[in-house]
């Protein structure tokens, strides 16, 4: 009964660590998107109070003025700063709280995968927690 009991939580824990699809409640779903559409459009208007504003607190803290996380994106960030396009993809369940993965075209024009850990908040609002782009070299359509 041991054994089955670790093999149970050792199964959990690496479909947790794989990135599952997370059951998401519309409702979350369309705040996160919100979100993160918020947050882009404001860096395409170059307005880094708007954007800073979609930052969780630990990004606040790490990025403690608008200005200084403008200046992060626009150094680091390209495909989320200035995007072609972009499109949602799923959202999966990390270690680290929900991801909602987005699809870009960059100013490059080459594709890219943006991956938003999302934060609730303590008042159930949801703020942008990270950020990681993995180029994507797929085919694109």
């Amino acid at each position: 009964m041991i054994r089955l009991a670790a093999l149970v939580a050792a199964v959990l824990l690496a479909l947790a660590m794989s990135g599952v699809r997370a059951e998401v409640a519309d409702g979350d779903r369309a705040a996160i998107r919100t979100i993160i559409t918020g947050q882009i459009e404001a860096f395409r208007r170059d307005d880094g109070d708007a954007a800073y504003a979609y930052a969780a607190p630990a990004i606040r803290d790490f990025f403690p003025t608008a200005v200084i996380f403008m200046d992060m994106v626009r150094k680091g960030y390209q495909p989320v700063y200035r995007p072609q396009a972009f499109t949602f993809g799923p959202i999966v369940e990390s270690p680290f709280g929900l991801k909602q993965k987005v699809y870009l075209t960059g100013p490059d024009g080459r594709g890219y995968v943006a991956e938003y850990t999302m934060q609730r908040q303590p008042d159930g609002t949801w703020k942008i927690n990270g950020c990681v782009i993995l180029k994507d070299d797929s085919p694109s359509i």
